[in-house]
């Protein structure tokens, strides 16, 4: 058992999951790295060595997409910590392709990880999140308020996540939980490299689609050249983990904030909490 404040976090092997779990650990929290595959934790154990951290960080197998793998995780840590004070929901795959020519498993296996998934592990974490007074942090995407092109499955379970969260926050809120929506533009970090596409061959798989997909590849290999690095784009989940009263939502740089603002007015989130809260109180 712990007294100290103690975070879940989903897919930290690399990334923005990694660093948020050193960020976390730094800012002294009881910090639980979860992770699919816990073979691929050396770069994770590597940074809390190298930042001073390890004895905050454990690492622990969680497979967003398997719900017992979910509870029996939940039940671990609260079993061992005694408490759990937040939730990171970090953990997401990409899916590239247009619709007339991306399977329905496709479809749904991103829908699984990056919806589903968030849903299965908030839920598992809220009676303890609610016996903490803690909070729910969610890593979205600025995919999950503007749909770009060639990127359907993974932007519709991005605005679902949003939706999802945006409606829970009001009821959490009654009951002591806050609940907030990261979202990053481009970051340079293996979840790019983690695509593993194969562009030549859909390229040539393309059809009439062709010349759209070209530009669009062009369009990414440009912005991801100018990408933030995981640790920038960790900063405000860690503002948001630490701080007294974060926004409902945040975004992780000025380039994600003029993205997003050509959809939303209401950039942090206030507007629409103002009006849901009032709802349920």
């Amino acid at each position: 058992m712990t007294s100290e404040k103690t975070v879940l976090i989903t897919g930290t092997s690399s990334g923005i999951g990694l660093a948020t779990a050193i960020g976390a650990a730094r800012a002294g929290w009881a910090t639980i790295a979860t992770m699919r595959d816990t073979g691929k934790a050396e770069a994770l154990l590597n940074a809390a060595a190298e930042n001073d951290v390890a004895d905050r960080i454990q690492v622990k197998r969680l497979d967003v997409v398997d719900p017992e793998s979910i509870a029996a995780c939940v039940e671990e840590v609260i079993a061992e910590h005694g408490r759990l004070d937040a939730l990171v929901n970090n953990a997401g795959a990409a899916q590239v392709g247009t619709i007339e020519q991306s399977s329905l498993d496709e479809v749904r296996a991103a829908m699984e990880v990056n919806f589903f998934g968030v849903v299965a592990t908030t839920r598992a974490a809220m009676p303890h999140l609610r016996a903490a007074q803690g909070r729910v942090i969610t890593v979205t995407s600025v995919g999950g308020v503007v749909g770009q092109p060639f990127n359907e499955a993974y932007c519709a379970a991005k605005f679902a996540v949003e939706g999802f969260m945006e409606s829970l926050a009001p009821v959490a809120a009654t009951v002591g939980v806050d609940v907030t929506v990261v979202e990053p533009g481009a970051v340079a970090s293996e979840f790019v490299a983690n695509l593993s596409l194969d562009v030549p061959a859909l390229l040539a798989a393309a059809g009439p689609y062709t010349p759209a997909l070209e530009a669009y590849i062009a369009r990414t290999r440009q912005s991801f050249g100018n990408a933030q690095t995981p640790t920038e784009a960790a900063a405000p989940i860690i503002d948001a983990l630490t701080g007294d009263r974060p926004p409902f939502r945040i975004q992780t740089s000025q380039w994600a904030r003029d993205f997003v603002s050509t959809t939303l007015a209401d950039l942090d989130g206030s507007a629409v909490q103002a009006l849901t809260r009032a709802w349920v109180r």
